[in-house]
């Protein structure tokens, strides 16, 4: 087993309204997205955002994309007009989700 970044494999878009982040987390293929399934979870996401995410993170499949979205509460700060943070608020969650590392099995093992 290989650990890499999400980044290695991943494609991820993010978003914000109010006080709310949605980040969404892109596989190449089913192979990758299972690994996604199994280890990406709300908990994990929620660990990697501490000290951001000060709400619940949810988490939804959307298997037909090979696709997670997590959705991040009370992760702004209040929101953009009542943050005192700097422009970025939810467009940054995206690349930083993608330093996120994971156990890739080996391809014979895999089968």
């Amino acid at each position: 087993m290989a650990q890499v970044p999400l980044a290695s494999f991943c494609q991820a878009r993010s978003g914000d309204k109010g006080n709310t982040v949605n980040v969404a987390v892109f596989a190449p293929d089913d192979r990758h997205y299972r690994v996604l399934c199994d280890q990406l979870t709300a908990e994990r996401v929620k660990a990697h955002f501490a000290g951001w995410v000060q709400g619940a993170v949810e988490r939804y499949r959307a298997d037909n994309l090979w696709a997670l979205n997590f959705v991040c509460r009370e992760a702004l700060n209040g929101g953009g007009s009542r943050s005192i943070r700097l422009d970025n608020l939810g467009k940054c969650f995206a690349s930083n989700i993608l330093r996120v590392t994971v156990e890739i099995p080996d391809q014979a093992g895999d089968e």
